[in-house]
């Protein structure tokens, strides 16, 4: 998906994340995080690439963080939405959370992969979900969309409205279909396209090694 099915798909004119596309880019073609593997490695959601990217290293730095949260905000403000609160799946969600809950001075929230098993015992940690919140899904990088979905599907079981969601790259157009179907808008920071790698699920004919 290039940057103008983005625009088109959201049928919004993207005027304020635009503004921060440049750095967007800078930050995430550094070697350290766009990283060209002599081995091709078989990723989170199955498929096999000779490219990872760590996104949780891409904003390990507060000014690439402030960055990050202030263009995936702009994005939602871009698509006309407003949000209660922010928040997704552990771990690959979490600088993301922070930042875009600073940015736009909302809540924020985390999705526990399995519940700890003491205390509370909560799925859902930091703001609590209730029936018509507004939320904002975000994550560092999306494959086959897995960890995205599961968050949706997590607040909408506690009755939360998602009126919009985000992520630092999105490797496939997997998780644009998947909001597109549901009517939400969605607006990765940064595409395959737009990084000039190959789409997720494509022909990479060699071997995989585990990783």
């Amino acid at each position: 998906m290039t940057r103008l099915d983005v625009l088109v798909d959201n049928e919004h004119a993207c005027s304020l994340v635009s503004q921060y596309l440049p750095r967007l880019l800078e930050i995430v073609k550094r070697p350290s995080v766009l990283q060209q593997l002599s081995e091709p490695v078989r990723l989170a959601g199955g498929d096999v690439s000779d490219v990872f990217i760590d996104g949780k290293h891409a904003v390990a730095s507060p000014e690439h963080l402030s960055v990050v949260g202030a263009a995936m905000f702009a994005a939602a403000e871009d698509a006309g939405v407003e949000f209660d609160a922010v928040g997704g799946l552990v771990l690959g969600a979490a600088p993301f959370t922070i930042a875009v809950a600073y940015a736009a001075q909302v809540n924020w929230f985390f999705i526990r992969k399995e519940p700890k098993g003491r205390g509370t015992n909560l799925w859902i940690e930091g703001e609590r979900i209730v029936p018509g919140m507004r939320v904002m899904l975000v994550d560092d990088v999306v494959t086959t969309g897995g960890s995205i979905q599961t968050a949706y599907q997590h607040v909408v079981d506690e009755g939360a409205v998602v009126v919009f969601a985000t992520t630092l790259v999105d490797r496939s157009d997997v998780a644009s279909q998947f909001f597109r179907e549901l009517g939400i808008p969605y607006t990765p920071m940064l595409t395959y396209s737009d990084l000039g790698i190959e789409r997720v699920g494509g022909d990479l004919e060699r071997a995989a090694t585990p990783g």
